[in-house]
């Protein structure tokens, strides 16, 4: 799936203990290789671990309608995908193995038999196609269309013009074949790989499924866990799956418990939670706890501060660029230029994170050199210039610059509450704007919560012109699903026909040829660079929190929620 939430190629960083070579085994070596020698023991049944998330989550407990890793992280211990993603970021067999017909256009998939659902249903590719169809429906109120839109009749059935979509077969329970509209490098690494229990969701109609019980209240999955009681907000219990596939999980459960970020530390060091993505406002007194290991990995997730270009049309389902307040490019650019990045990752995220210019992860064989690009440094002086050449200028001597046609010139900017520096960060990002000459004001006056933010960015209110947020990505650098015009999930509500028409070569039957469909992703980096549609502000690390007691868990640059099956707690008695 390209461009989700789900998405995060590199080893875990690890602590380096320096040994001394002049003196004999002290109590730290002792402490590491006590710890090293733990890997040796023999794994123990029973208990519950707590994964603790620092914000309240939405509780939609289903692959085709969640939003948010608020939510995708319980779906991680309750729900599976026919296919997974090797640490290396390339897309294997999971549930589903398939055969590709020799012009890359029919897919015969294989599923496994005695899969179970938590209610006890056995998995067929009906409930797939169920899935498929779901997502194709014009009813759909989900984001997620493009990873169907691929599939021969998939269009004529979104536009409720079709029945059926005429490129989905079942062949038997275990066998589905489905037809593309054409031959497409990376169908596997987009298409749609959740299944949805048929049965189960009877009598419910598409429109209704997002706030159904059976996404809301009682939601099954064929995890190695499965939901037992959901306190709206606050927290998700889980059980054991017997009849998991794969065999029984080690754990007697999880809870997924909503907490304070501000009391992370502290209930890391009591024990109250055992597994947490640390906020970078945590890092520093996370990584002192003497009962935790701190996992520090590259991620796949960026953050961006987005311009505002217009708004998504519901009738046509597309973008609408009617904003002309960033029209120029140079304005656009200055506040690039403006921004002392590294400086404000340094002083207020803990030097967490990388500079990037494109939305392609750095460890992307599709990630142009630095060298072929403008890196935007910090340039308050060419700022100014920029502004100036596009007659941005201070005509009343107030030290702030009016518009070219002399009016006064404000800019609203929204970002997200939830950590300790969330306040003196962007203080320090509006004062830089403000040091060239910008108004440049906090939207309301106040930073907004987490899922505020998001419902006015989505629904483009039309008080928010500037926004800070942040994007994770799978393993393909394919850009649908989020800078097409057809994307709902394009905030910044920009598009450009150059920009659609390298995304749809970088998918084509040329493709096929690795240089070919990487010097398309180098040419639309390469625009993107120069129209600056968002500054891209940096690459963030993913920062885990576990507790000694919890073995078993692994992590990579998708998830730190990997094979939760095989995790288990040293001292269960």
């Amino acid at each position: 799936m390209s461009n989700q939430l789900i998405g995060r190629l590199m080893l875990p960083l690890v602590l380096v203990v320096a040994l001394s070579a002049c003196s004999g085994s002290s109590p730290a070596v002792q402490n590491v290789v006590a710890r090293l020698s733990q890997t040796a023991d023999e794994p123990i049944t029973g208990g519950t671990v707590i994964y603790g998330y620092p914000s309240a989550f939405q509780g939609i407990f289903e692959p085709a309608f969640f939003e948010g890793e608020d939510d995708s992280n319980v779906l991680e211990f309750t729900t599976e995908a026919m296919f997974t993603v090797n640490d290396d970021l390339t897309t294997a067999p999971n549930i589903a193995s398939w055969q590709e017909s020799d012009n890359h256009t029919v897919f015969t998939f294989t599923i496994k038999p005695g899969v179970r659902w938590h209610n006890g249903d056995e998995l067929t590719v009906e409930d797939w196609k169920f899935a498929l169809e779901t997502i194709a429906s014009p009813d759909y109120t989900g984001s997620r269309y493009y990873s169907v839109e691929m599939i021969k009749g998939a269009e004529a059935y979104h536009q409720g013009l079709a029945k059926e979509i005429t490129g989905i077969k079942v062949m038997d329970p275990y066998t589905l074949r489905i037809t593309m509209n054409a031959a497409r490098v990376n169908v596997i690494d987009n298409l749609w790989a959740y299944p949805m229990n048929k049965r189960y969701f009877e009598g419910v109609a598409v429109k209704d499924m997002m706030n159904s019980d059976q996404v809301r209240k009682q939601p099954i999955g064929i995890g190695p866990f499965m939901v037992t009681s959901i306190v709206p907000g606050q927290r998700v219990e889980m059980t054991r799956f017997d009849d998991y596939y794969k065999g029984k999980a080690l754990l007697d459960g999880v809870t997924y418990q909503t907490i304070d970020s501000k009391d992370i530390t502290a209930q890391l060091e009591a024990g109250s939670i055992d597994i947490v993505t640390v906020p970078r406002d945590a890092y520093p007194a996370a990584r002192q706890l003497d009962n935790v290991e701190i996992q520090v990995t590259p991620g796949l997730t960026y953050e961006y501060i987005g311009f505002k270009f217009g708004h998504w049309d519901e009738a046509s389902n597309q973008v609408v660029m009617d904003n002309p307040k960033f029209r120029d490019k140079r304005l656009r650019k200055a506040m690039y230029y403006a921004l002392d990045r590294q400086g404000i990752i340094d002083e207020y995220s803990y030097g967490l994170g990388t500079l990037i210019e494109t939305p392609v992860p750095s460890s992307s064989w599709a990630k142009i050199e630095d060298g072929e690009i403008d890196t935007y440094p910090y340039l308050p002086e060419k700022a100014m210039q920029l502004l100036d050449e596009a007659g941005y200028l201070d005509r009343d001597g107030d030290g702030l610059r009016e518009d070219p046609g002399g009016k006064k010139f404000i800019i609203h900017y929204d970002a997200m509450s939830g950590s300790k520096t969330a306040e003196a960060r962007t203080a320090a990002i509006l004062q830089n704007w403000r040091d060239v000459g910008l108004d440049v004001r906090l939207n309301g006056g106040s930073l907004k919560e987490l899922n505020t933010f998001y419902e006015a960015v989505e629904s483009d209110d039309p008080s928010v012109e500037l926004f800070n947020g942040v994007w994770g990505l799978a393993s393909d650098p394919d850009p649908s699903g989020l800078w097409r015009a057809t994307d709902s999930w394009n905030y910044p509500r920009w598009t450009s026909k150059l920009s659609e028409e390298l995304i749809r070569d970088g998918v084509s039957l040329r493709a096929y040829d690795k240089d070919f469909r990487t010097e398309v992703y180098y040419e639309w980096q390469k625009l993107i660079n120069d129209e600056v549609p968002m500054i891209f502000f940096s690459e963030r690390s993913n920062i885990t929190a576990v507790n000694k007691r919890v073995q078993g868990v692994t992590m990579n640059a998708i998830s730190n929620i990997r094979d939760p099956q095989n995790w288990w707690i040293k001292d269960n008695q």
